[in-house]
This record gives C-alpha cells, sequence and structure tokens, in this order.
C-alpha cells in the first residue's frame, strides 16, 4: 500500500486506541457497511488504522464510514494525487452558473475527503506538519476563489455589476488572509482569519444602493457559503475580527478607508498580525497593491521599543485572562497558556518588527520560516531557533490530534487523568506519563 510504504513495519507506525468502548462501537458500524470484507482493512495495516481512527475520534470515524471509498483509494493511491483531484475539483467550481445549494455542497464534501486524507496521512506518520498545513491552507484559499467567483457570476447575471466584472482578477474586491492561513500554516480545525476589502478605482457596481453596500452584502455571502453549517457540515469557520476597528465597521471596507485607519490609529498588535497578511481571494493585483501600501506601516526601518513593550503588554493580557501565567498539564492551553504557540509566534513577530524595517529578508510568514531567517541574519542564535521550531512542531502536533477528535476549535489539554492517556494513546505513546514529561519539557524550554 503507497501510503505506507514509509513504515518501518506494516501498521506499526498508528496510534494504539484509547477508548475501548468507541473502538468496539466504530467496528461495530464498520463490519455492517457492505465493503467491511475489502481486502485492505482485512489486512493487519487496514485493521490497525481502523483501529487508530474508530477507537480516538468520534469524528473521523463519522467520515471514515461516510467516505468508504476515498479511504480505500487513500490507502492504495497515497495522499498526493488525491489531494491534487481535491483542490482541482474544488478550483474547478464556481466557474459556470449553478445552484448555489450545489456549490456549498460540492465544496462541504471535498472538505470532508480533505479533513479524512490529512489525517490520515498524519497518522501513519506520512505527512510532515508542514504537509498538512499547507495542504489545509490551500485547500480553504481554493474554496474561497470558488464562493467568491460564483457569488460574482451570480452579481452579474442579475445586473449588480457589469459582465466583465466577474472575474476574479478584474473584480477590484479581494480577500486577505492572515493568521495561520496567511502563513500557509492553517490548523486541523480552525477558523480562518480574514480582512475583505475592495479598491473603488478598480471596479464597477451598478446596483443601485452603491458601492459600500454591494460589498458588504458580497463579502456576508461569502462568509455564509464556507461557515453555514448544513446536513454536509460546513466548509471553513471564518473570523473578521482583525478587520480594522471591527466593531464599528463593515464586513468589506475600502482601500482607502483601511489605509487611513492603519496610518491615524493604527496599533502594534495589527503590526504584528499583518506580518502573515496575502492574498487568497479575489483581485490579487489590487491586494498587491494595497500590501505595498502598506508596507511602511508594517515594517519601520527604526527601532521601536516602546512599540515591542506594547506587543509584551498584550502578551501579558492573554496570560492574565488565560491563566497562562502558571502552567499545569491538566487543562493547560497550549496555545495562549504559559510555554505555548502563541509566546512562540510572539517572540518571532516581535524580532520580525524589530528588524524586518532594514532586513527585507525577513518579512516572511509562516513560523518556521521566520525563526530560521532570524538566526541566519544572526538576531537570534541558531540553538535558540532550532529549539523554538521543535518546540512549535511539537506543541502544534498535540494541537492538531486534539482537534482531530470531535473537530472542534481547542487547545485545552484534558482536564483529569483518563483524558490525558486518551490523548497519549492518540499521540502513540505507550502511556500518559511519558507524555506528560515530554510535554512539560517544551512547555518549559
Amino acid at each position: 500500500m503507497k501510503l505506507f510504504s514509509r513504515l518501518a513495519k506494516e501498521g506499526e507506525g498508528f496510534p494504539r486506541p484509547g477508548d475501548p468502548r468507541l473502538l468496539e462501537l466504530g467496528l461495530a458500524a464498520w463490519r455492517e457497511g457492505s465493503d467491511a470484507g475489502s481486502p485492505w482493512s482485512a489486512s493487519r495495516c487496514g485493521e490497525r488504522l481502523l483501529a487508530a481512527i474508530f477507537g480516538n475520534s468520534p469524528y473521523l470515524s463519522s467520515i471514515a464510514q461516510r467516505e468508504r471509498v476515498f479511504l480505500a483509494r487513500l490507502l492504495e493511491e497515497g495522499p498526493e494525487p488525491l489531494l491534487a483531484e481535491i483542490i482541482a475539483e474544488a478550483n474547478s467550481l464556481g466557474r459556470e452558473k449553478g445552484e448555489r445549494s450545489a456549490l456549498m455542497a460540492a465544496l462541504r464534501g471535498l472538505k470532508r475527503r480533505l479533513a479524512l486524507l490529512a489525517a490520515v496521512a498524519q497518522l501513519a506518520l506520512y505527512w510532515s506538519l508542514e504537509e498538512e498545513t499547507a495542504a489545509l491552507s490551500c485547500f480553504a484559499e481554493t474554496a474561497l476563489g470558488a464562493a467568491l467567483r460564483h457569488l460574482l457570476l451570480e452579481a452579474a447575471a442579475r445586473g449588480a455589476i457589469p459582465p466583465d466584472k466577474a472575474e476574479e482578477g478584474a473584480s477590484g474586491f479581494f480577500v486577505l488572509g492572515l493568521g495561520k492561513l496567511g502563513g500557509g500554516e492553517l490548523n486541523y480545525s480552525s477558523d480562518i482569519d480574514l480582512i475583505i476589502l475592495y479598491d473603488p478605482s478598480r471596479t464597477e457596481v451598478l446596483a443601485r444602493d452603491g458601492m459600500r453596500p454591494f460589498f458588504v452584502r458580497l463579502a456576508r455571502e461569502l462568509l455564509r457559503i464556507l461557515d453555514e453549517r448544513t446536513a454536509d457540515g460546513y466548509v471553513f469557520r471564518t473570523d473578521l475580527r482583525l478587520r480594522p476597528d471591527p466593531a464599528s465597521t463593515p464586513l468589506a471596507l475600502s482601500v482607502r478607508a483601511a489605509l487611513a485607519y492603519y496610518e491615524e490609529v493604527g496599533q502594534n498588535w495589527e503590526r504584528a498580525a499583518l506580518i502573515k497578511a496575502r492574498p487568497v481571494a479575489g483581485d490579487r493585483i489590487a491586494a498587491e497593491d494595497f500590501l505595498r501600501q502598506l508596507g511602511p506601516f508594517i515594517w519601520r526601518r527604526h527601532l521601536d521599543f516602546a512599540a515591542i513593550a506594547d506587543i509584551h503588554s498584550i502578551k501579558r493580557q492573554i496570560h492574565a485572562s488565560r491563566g497562562g501565567e502558571r502552567i499545569a498539564i491538566f487543562g493547560h492551553d497550549i496555545k495562549l497558556g504559559r510555554g505555548g504557540i502563541r509566546e512562540i509566534e510572539f517572540f518571532t513577530q516581535t524580532h520580525q518588527l524589530i528588524w524586518g524595517g532594514r532586513l527585507r529578508e525577513l518579512r516572511v510568514a509562516p513560523t518556521v520560516e521566520a525563526l530560521r531567517r532570524l538566526a541566519e541574519c544572526r538576531r537570534i542564535d541558531e540553538a535558540t531557533a532550532e529549539a523554538l521550531i521543535a518546540d512549535y512542531r511539537f506543541l502544534r502536533r498535540v494541537e492538531h490530534r486534539l482537534q482531530m477528535v470531535d473537530d472542534a476549535q481547542t487547545h485545552r489539554l484534558p482536564a483529569d487523568a483518563a483524558g490525558m492517556e486518551r490523548l497519549a494513546a492518540f499521540l502513540g505513546y505507550s502511556e500518559g506519563e511519558a507524555f506528560a514529561a515530554e510535554l512539560l519539557a517544551h512547555l518549559l524550554s
């Protein structure tokens, strides 16, 4: 089986089932299926894969039961060709007029298969963290494009925009990805952080109520296509709270208004957030022009230690609100808590803000790449960079296993010993104490 060719012995790379009751229920449901006796599921490798899924994750169990044919193909063909197939199919959507419901169902089906593919590739130790997060990020970007193309064609069909503005690249409307989507390092179960903008000089709107209301409606429908829960699930939860002044601004802003905001009242935490900003849908030329104009706000040539102190104060506020001043394994938040993922990201972004105004090679979005660039430029020592990268990868792996259980956007460790034992099993540890010891070492390093 191609997918598992990197394993030393057939099936031995899979985690053990952490919950015997879930395993029994999953196997019973599987045996009721018409293909329960297929050669791959009867093999040692197939049995161990099903045990790893059914004994650890109700979410993956439900997908595996529903996507049996796809799972069999995944085992035979490996993840790369099926990932390419998923991306190609998503990229083909929205290019012709069609029903909104059909588009939403198609995107949800593709996301479901991607979730199974990414999980199995990780459980088999076949994909690295970077390969997994890149696949998730690529699909999110492609899904955004499909949804936007559909909406633009729909708007042109009802006369709200001229036909020549129904193309993404000519629309004057664009979406920036921030956070882990912007960095191409999306979580297994994650919101996608977006800023939605339009450039009046590059577009034309024929709707009676004008440009701003039209683009606000377009943004609202774009979000609904992605995050509305239907019988087929959802595609991605969306978060627009990183846009300028989210409490008082509409979902879509003109570039003029956004640039004025950043110039007049932009905050230092926004500079840090915008390090990862990149175009993910819509008019890419307009997006790149906006980011070029925003560059002086993000990248200042002179050191500003007051600004860095301001960013650190935000980190202290997070710790205070999340109980992060101490490290306790049970119930610890591995993202926002002490020693967690956010601390590594803040360290990286702070150093990028200090030095990136003069060193253009530091203006990169992915956390691991940024740490390596900082070491190459001698802004931090190589040992520090490699230690932080190891911590980051370990914590992200734990984060993904937590999220695979129920497709929940969680970063909090189980609050009791039984829950920690189940998580340790899902991560491939023989017992919980070994996992807790390694986790604590990474949090304290």
